[in-house]
């Protein structure tokens, strides 16, 4: 799986840009066909500090995912997206087994 992040209007560090390749490939436990991954980390124009926002598709046969997550740290949404995408990806593997 190849995993493109972009990080806009800031810097993501080193430490940050791991702690996402790390969320986003525990995902494979949970369908293994995923073919690439989005991460777009923005902040945004919000006066609340609750401005980080990660945006996280996943591309797999025949559709694609998506998640976007608001929280006070990227950390956190980030880890809020991939829960999402994870069930987002349970779903999906039921629907193909169903056939």
């Amino acid at each position: 799986m190849t995993t493109n992040i972009q990080s806009v209007h800031f810097d993501a560090d080193k430490k940050l840009i791991d702690f996402a390749n790390e969320k986003v490939n525990k995902l494979t436990t949970f369908f293994d066909g995923i073919i690439s991954c989005d991460i777009i980390l923005r902040l945004d124009k919000s006066s609340t500090s609750d401005n980080k926002v990660a945006e996280i598709k996943l591309a797999i046969k025949g559709n694609d995912l998506f998640s976007k997550k608001q929280s006070l740290s990227f950390e956190e949404s980030i880890d809020l997206a991939c829960e999402a995408l994870k069930t987002q990806l349970i779903k999906h593997k039921e629907k193909l087994f169903a056939k």
